[in-house]
C-alpha cells in the first residue's frame, strides 16, 4: 500500500481542525496539492488562502499564533524554506510561536517539476534556525501520528512531506515521540540510519545485503531530525563499525551532517553519507531520479558492501 505523506497530512489535519476550535489552517494557493483542502472541506471558516505570497503566508500565520491560535501553514517545501526564510526566522522562530510549517513536495521525488521545485536544502535551512524542530515521517501512519502530536508542542515545527506514494512500514499501534529514533531491524557491524522515504530504501537495501549473505545491518528510522536522538546514536555508534546515513536531501547540512556533528564530538566512527551530493536535481520520473542520484536500495547496499571490503 503506497500513500503519499502529504495525503496522510490532509487526512490528519481534517480531524484536528474539527476537534480543536483553536486550530487555524493557512495555505498559499496550493491547497489541493498540499492537501489542506481536506481541512477546508470540513471547516472552511478556519482555512485561509494567502495566495501566491509565501512571505505573507508566514507573516499572517505568525500574527494568528501571537493571538493564541495554533497554525498549520502549508506550501511546497522549496517555497516554505526558501522564499519565506526571513519571515520564518524573525516572525515565527525568534518569538517561538506555535506555527507548524508542514511543507509538501520535498526532495527529488517531486519528479517532473524539476530542480526549481525540488527542495534539497530545506533540512539544512530549517535545522539552522534556533527554536525550530525539524521532522520527517516515513509513511502515512507516522505522518498522521506526527501531525496530531505537534499540535501540543510548544513553538514552531517544520515537517517535511513528500509528493510520491510510499509503502507503509508501521501499523496502527504506532506512536510518535519527539526526539526519538526507532530501530526497525537489529543487526551487526553496520547500521543504516534513514529519514523520510529513504527508510523504505534502507529496509530494501538490508534485504539485498542479507540475500547476498554479506551481513544483516541494523536499520533505524529517524523521523525526528531536530531534536536528534543522541542517546540512541551513541549506543549504535558504540556497537557498530560503520554507520550509513540516508536522506533525500543535500548531504551538506542535512540529516547526515546532524549525525556527524554529534558523533565527531562524542564518539568518532566511520560514517558514510548517502544523499544528494551538493547538486541540483532535474526533471524526471521519481524512481528514475532515485536511481540516477544514488538513493536506491541497490546503491545503499553497494555502498555498504564496498565499505565492508575496505
Amino acid at each position: 500500500m503506497a500513500v503519499a505523506t502529504r495525503e496522510a497530512y490532509g487526512k490528519a489535519l481534517a480531524q484536528i481542525v474539527v476537534e480543536d476550535p483553536n486550530v487555524v489552517v493557512m495555505d498559499a494557493d496550493l491547497s489541493k496539492s498540499t492537501k489542506t483542502a481536506d481541512a477546508k472541506a470540513v471547516c472552511p471558516e478556519r482555512h485561509f488562502n494567502a495566495g501566491i505570497a509565501e512571505a505573507d503566508l508566514m507573516g499572517i500565520s505568525a500574527g494568528l499564533a501571537a493571538s493564541g491560535k495554533v497554525v498549520y501553514a502549508s506550501t511546497f517545501a522549496v517555497f516554505a524554506a526558501g522564499r519565506a526564510f526571513d519571515q520564518i526566522r524573525n516572525s515565527i522562530a525568534y518569538p517561538k510561536l506555535n506555527v507548524k510549517i508542514c511543507a509538501t513536495h520535498a526532495g527529488l521525488t517531486v519528479g517532473e517539476d524539476g530542480a526549481s521545485h525540488q527542495s534539497v536544502e530545506d533540512i539544512a535551512l530549517m535545522r539552522s534556525i534556533p527554536n525550530m524542530k525539524v521532522l520527517q515521517p516515513c509513511d502515512d501512519i507516522e505522518t498522521e501520528a506526527m501531525i496530531k502530536a505537534i499540535k501540543d508542542l510548544d513553538g514552531p515545527v517544520y515537517v517535511r512531506l513528500g509528493r510520491m506514494g510510499v509503502e507503509r512500514i508501521h501499523d496502527e499501534s504506532y506512536q510518535f515521540h519527539l526526539g526519538k529514533g526507532e530501530i526497525l531491524q537489529s543487526g551487526r557491524k553496520v547500521a543504516i540510519l534513514a529519514t523520510g522515504m529513504m527508510v523504505q530504501q534502507a529496509l530494501k537495501a538490508a534485504e539485498l545485503l542479507e540475500t547476498k549473505s554479506v551481513i544483516k545491518p541494523t536499520v533505524v528510522n529517524f523521523a525526528s531530525i531536530k531534536p536528534l536522538d543522541e542517546d540512541l546514536l551513541l549506543t549504535i555508534a558504540k556497537t557498530h563499525d560503520l554507520l550509513v546515513t540516508c536522506e533525500e536531501a543535500n548531504v551538506l547540512g542535512g540529516f547526515g551532517s546532524a549525525v556527524c556533528e554529534v558523533l565527531s564530538e562524542k564518539h568518532p566512527i566511520k560514517i558514510v553519507r548517502i544523499g544528494i551530493n551538493d547538486t541540483f536535481g532535474e526533471s524526471g520520473k521519481p524512481d528514475a531520479l532515485i536511481e540516477k542520484y544514488g538513493l536506491s536500495a541497490k546503491a545503499i547496499a553497494d555502498t555498504v558492501s564496498t565499505q565492508l571490503k575496505k
